[in-house]
């Protein structure tokens, strides 16, 4: 058995990124990609379960710059590929347009030999990460779930948002839960995320975390936890969910929750001055927490 500290299940994306100002560019992207990134630079021994193309896309070179990562590459007949095109400075507003995307995950493409204590499940679209993933995730390892998989749906050719009908069902089966603002409101009908994140908890959920542009939260069913955002510069935006909750539920294995909360966010912030996925270090992020924090 090949063991790891995380697991991440979700597509690598074929991104167009078009900016407030016009300035495009090319991308990899996907939560899995951001996620990978982050966990494994922050020293953590990730595996990833990307999915695309593989005619097209090398999902090895994707994460060939990441240390610490074992890549299992998994084909579909077709890729996700999307474009987003940013309406504001600081990226809190898009529109998404999606050419294609993959089948579905299976779960007898998660290879047995994968040892890993949290099984991260992040996908970018509804359908790509069945229902019947879950509870086969959750027996395996901690479950932790990026709930924009659930919520997130094409339909002629663009994104829109949709309440987990299952979500009563499948919540239980959740270690760590990622939301951000707005989905939380989906999934409970609450703008005040700390009252979210109570309901979430109150159907299941044993960790939530959910992020916003001012900072990020966290409810275990005791108290609310929140970091705030430290940014400089909003550059690197695309990708900020997915480095938070990758940081977050691997410090999760070894520290408590104040100390994870804030590298993580730490992490985000420091990632949002420059685009891309985080590609610093621990000792980065160090440094970052005793200037701003």
């Amino acid at each position: 058995m090949s063991k790891y500290t995380s697991l991440i299940i979700g597509e690598v994306a074929q991104d167009t990124n078009v900016d407030y100002d016009g300035t495009t560019v090319k991308a990899t992207g996907g939560a899995v990609y951001y996620s990978g990134f982050a966990a494994a630079n922050m020293g953590h021994k990730i595996a990833v379960l990307p999915k695309a193309d593989t005619n097209v896309v090398d999902l090895k070179a994707a994460f060939a710059d990441a240390p610490n990562i074992t890549v299992y590459p998994v084909h579909s007949p077709t890729s996700f590929v999307t474009k987003n095109v940013y309406h504001t400075k600081d990226r809190e507003r898009r529109t998404s347009t999606v050419d294609s995307v993959i089948v579905p995950y299976q779960p007898n493409e998660v290879p047995a030999d994968i040892d890993a204590e949290i099984w991260h499940l992040a996908g970018l679209v509804g359908g790509d990460i069945p229902n019947e993933m879950i509870p086969y995730a959750a027996q395996h390892a901690m479950l932790a779930i990026d709930v924009q998989c659930m919520l997130r749906w094409v339909e002629n050719g663009g994104m829109v948002y949709h309440d987990w009908p299952e979500k009563k069902e499948m919540l239980p089966y959740v270690r760590f839960l990622k939301t951000d603002a707005a989905e939380a409101e989906i999934l409970t009908g609450l703008t005040d995320r700390a009252e979210a994140a109570k309901v979430l908890y109150s159907w299941g959920a044993k960790e939530i975390l959910i992020t916003h542009n001012t900072e990020v939260l966290v409810y275990d069913g005791k108290e609310i936890y929140t970091c705030p955002i430290k940014s400089r510069d909003m550059s690197g935006r695309t990708g900020r969910g997915d480095t938070t909750f990758a940081g977050y539920i691997n410090e999760r294995l070894t520290h408590d929750i104040p100390t994870s909360l804030q590298t993580a966010t730490a992490l985000v912030s420091l990632k949002m001055e420059t685009p891309g996925p985080f590609r610093g270090c621990r000792a980065d992020v160090e440094d970052y927490i005793k200037k701003f924090y």
